[in-house]
């Protein structure tokens, strides 16, 4: 995408129903910048009309196969079109472009199944999301949350030596994703994706941080688009359970999403059977399966890139036991290669 196309893109983003958050510009130049992988923005024309965007990333791996992923590092954001006809004419030129490159596969990260011809599939897989509808009022927003978690939550917000800051850098939140993630034994983003989505979404992108006694012990970069909230990049200190530190975080986060005007929380992706699966059901929200649709180019597997695919869990394990330093280090070389 060059750059004076942006405002065209933008414009058409805004106006889709069906587009998303990760398929904004910004978020593509963020990957790019961060993880030094190519972005490829198809766009769907008629005449001087945009109807429809696809925005794809080509994940270079030696480890997984290379693949074209959209969104790239998101949890959703595939084709936003117009109609199927330009559905279908965006999912060709990326079946194109993907042997040009001569990737192994493509994956398309919808919300929902779109229509397209064979041979794309839809895979069933352990992904799902989850969405709530949020009110303006707190009580209401309170009432929601099932009982045993919201006795949790009062525990922290009648806690003295808690407080919630709102204009925190992205250096500190990743320091504290950093070994949240390394914890469950997953490789760590690159700083520098942080700072990129931080820099080019502006006010679209808050980070906020739980304060204890000793410091920062939770924070979570939370990404606003239309009138939905995300909270995205998250991650907490080994204390931070004691203070019930994350369903204070969480609780800001859509207290002041609702005084933003959004009316959707979305809560983000999780693979059934972890926790972070059951602890957004315990907020009371309901998992969908998400519609995350294949081509295969080479062969006709795709790969099962998750931590729940039994052959990693020796890697997992290792991971886990590493020191910090160490992971930081290696952590950006291999999670650039997930996607």
């Amino acid at each position: 995408m060059r750059t004076g196309e942006d405002p065209v893109w933008e414009d058409f983003i805004a106006r889709q129903p069906s587009a998303v958050f990760f398929q904004r510009p910004a978020w593509g130049r963020a990957v790019e910048i961060g993880t030094r992988q190519a972005v490829h923005p198809l766009g769907a024309w008629r005449g001087r009309e945009l109807v429809g965007v696809l925005p794809l990333v080509h994940v270079k791996s030696r480890l997984f196969g290379d693949a074209l992923v959209s969104a790239g590092f998101a949890v959703v954001g595939g084709i936003a079109a117009q109609d199927d006809e330009a559905s279908q004419a965006l999912a060709d030129a990326a079946a194109e472009l993907g042997r040009t490159l001569k990737v192994g596969h493509i994956e398309l990260r919808h919300e929902k199944p779109i229509r397209l011809a064979a041979p794309w599939v839809l895979r069933p897989g352990p992904f799902c999301g989850f969405l709530r509808e949020i009110s303006h009022l707190d009580e209401t927003n309170l009432k929601a949350i099932p009982r045993k978690k919201r006795a949790d939550l009062r525990k922290a917000l009648n806690d003295p030596r808690l407080r919630v800051e709102t204009d925190v850098d992205a250096k500190t939140l990743h320091a504290i994703y950093a070994r949240s993630v390394r914890d469950l034994g997953t490789p760590v983003f690159p700083r520098r994706l942080f700072l990129e989505a931080k820099k080019g979404f502006g006010e679209a992108a808050e980070i906020s941080a739980v304060v204890g006694p000793n410091g920062p012990v939770a924070a979570v970069m939370t990404f606003y688009f239309k009138d939905r909230v995300m909270p995205y990049f998250g991650g907490a200190l080994p204390e931070a359970r004691a203070f019930h530190a994350y369903d204070l975080l969480y609780w800001e986060v859509m207290r002041r999403a609702a005084m933003r005007g959004c009316h959707v929380f979305d809560f983000g992706r999780s693979k059934r059977g972890t926790g972070s699966f059951d602890y957004k059901t315990y907020w009371g929200f309901e998992p969908e399966p998400l519609g995350y649709q294949y081509l295969p180019l080479q062969g006709d597997r795709i790969p099962e890139i998750n931590p729940l695919n039994p052959k990693y869990q020796l890697m997992i394990s290792a991971w886990k036991r590493l020191p910090l330093p160490a992971a930081n280090l290696l952590g950006p070389l291999i999670s650039r290669q997930l996607g």
